[in-house]
């Protein structure tokens, strides 16, 4: 491996493959170093997808390895600016929506289906109205739906094309133990590859992009730098699995129905997100060791369940004096992992509202099926607070009026569904943190919260790197 670099991007995510394949098309001669914690996409395998229990690969390859987390998840790229991050703050809504464009596009090149769903303005509109009887708000967004086969497909075509025709390089398990800077300017970063010694390589651009799995790692390095950083809000809830007969109604047309409830008690926002129509709950493991709950589903028909999965997440934003929201989301989700000896918890709804567990017994009488076999029966009130926990009945009933069979004592709830992008990184316009030629981007910024978003970080800051470089 080269020791000098023209740019080297922390995080094999769609942030760090949209910069290294927007740098290549505007100037191929660039050498570039992307590095990440996981394995290359073609070494990436997760056990639990066969046997249905997870064994604690070290690191995960659900979220970690080359395309980050979007390898595995259900591949939705969200095509509206309101959805999946915060992008238009930065750069403003007609540059965002005409950025969202033109990934799209190279998601499409690279093999993408070409149907999207929620374009159908009539049925968008008629679900809307109906939502806003309940005090529901849906949010539009169109949606391209990869399927979490043709994800892997995708974003695989993108590691082909940028090692086998540019100058990049991809080094697999490795992480950084400290961002160089001289003078105020970022000039390289000292590697650990797994089984080595540590080594120091310099560039002359970094741009950081380690998704929600390395958002505290980059907390932890902005402190280090002097960077200032917002807590963004905490998301905290539970996977919901129902039959694809309650929600069908809504996601033929939408594929994934964006709520927002504003809690009855506490008034708190819960939304939900991540839908997955004949999809599959999945587990998935940050640091090593905690757990916790995702979902996603397939492209291909043969491949889809009975059921439909979706995350109902309420938001918290905590103010001074506590800073240490992902720490706090994590504590949560290890007081679940507790309970269940390391794993993911299920709980039927009907016994959530006795306030009784649920144990094998009452789980094998539910109607709902578990996709997650090795969810381990328990209470989650054991595990999240209160406020959430009321926050996430009360939507579940209001969201019952617009998808019926929703408040049923057969609804799953699995925990703990915890996000975390929490900490949003002081940036400029171009997403330049104030040491020069250090960029940060994606969801462990906290600015993006999807794929396309995510993506489109990384075209920004492509863009501005190449204009400095002519300058």
């Amino acid at each position: 491996m080269k020791k000098k670099y023209d740019v080297a991007i922390v995080g094999a995510g769609p942030a760090g493959i949209f910069t290294a394949l927007e740098l290549t098309k505007k100037n191929d001669k660039l050498s570039i170093l992307i590095i990440d914690k996981g394995r290359q996409i073609d070494k990436r395998a997760c056990p639990a997808r066969k046997t249905g229990i997870c064994v604690n690969c070290d690191p995960c390859s659900i979220v970690n390895g080359w395309s980050g987390a979007g390898a595995y998840s259900d591949g939705k790229l969200s095509l509206g600016t309101e959805v999946g991050g915060n992008v238009k703050d930065y750069i403003g809504e007609e540059k965002t929506a005409e950025l969202i464009k033109y990934a799209d596009q190279i998601y499409l090149e690279f093999g993408a289906q070409k149907i999207v769903y929620g374009q159908n303005d009539k049925r968008v509109d008629e679900i809307m109205y109906e939502a806003s009887k309940h005090n529901i708000q849906l949010i539009p967004c169109p949606v391209r739906h990869l399927g979490t086969e043709k994800a892997f497909d995708v974003l695989g075509g993108m590691y082909k094309r940028l090692t086998n025709h540019t100058k990049t390089e991809f080094r697999e398990l490795t992480t950084v133990l400290e961002i160089i800077c001289e003078q105020d300017k970022a000039v390289g970063l000292m590697l650990q590859t797994k089984g080595k010694e540590p080594e120091r390589v310099m560039a002359d651009y970094i741009v950081i992009a380690p998704g929600r799995e390395g958002a505290q790692w980059l907390t932890q390095q902005a402190r280090n730098l002097g960077i200032k950083t917002k807590n963004n809000a905490v998301d905290i809830g539970v996977r919901v699995e129902v039959p694809n007969s309650i929600m069908d109604h809504l996601t033929k047309d939408l594929y994934e129905a964006k709520f927002v409830y504003y809690s009855d008690t506490f008034e708190n926002k819960v939304r939900t997100f991540c839908m997955n129509p004949g999809g599959v709950v999945s587990e998935e493991h940050y640091d090593g060791h905690i757990a916790v709950v995702n979902g996603h589903s397939y492209a291909d028909e043969k491949l889809k369940t009975k059921n439909t999965n979706f995350a109902m997440l309420v938001s918290t934003t905590f103010t001074e004096p506590f800073d240490e929201p992902i720490k706090y989301g994590k504590y949560i989700a290890h007081l679940a992992n507790m309970l269940t000896g390391g794993g993911i918890m299920v709980q039927r709804l009907g016994d959530l509202l006795k306030g009784r567990r649920t144990d094998y017994s009452r789980l094998g009488k539910s109607t709902t099926i578990p996709t997650l076999k090795s969810a381990v029966p328990g209470d989650l009130s054991f595990a999240l607070p209160h406020r959430h926990l009321m926050s996430i009945i009360e939507a579940l009933r209001a969201m019952d009026k617009v998808a019926p069979g929703l408040y049923s004592k057969n609804t799953l709830l699995y925990g703990c569904e915890i996000k975390f992008y929490s900490s949003q990184i002081h940036v400029n316009n171009n997403f330049e943190t104030p040491i020069r030629n250090l960029y940060t981007i994606g969801d462990g910024a906290g600015i993006t919260r999807g794929l396309m978003q995510a993506s489109v970080t990384g075209i920004v800051v492509a863009r501005d790197i190449i204009k400095k470089l002519r300058v």
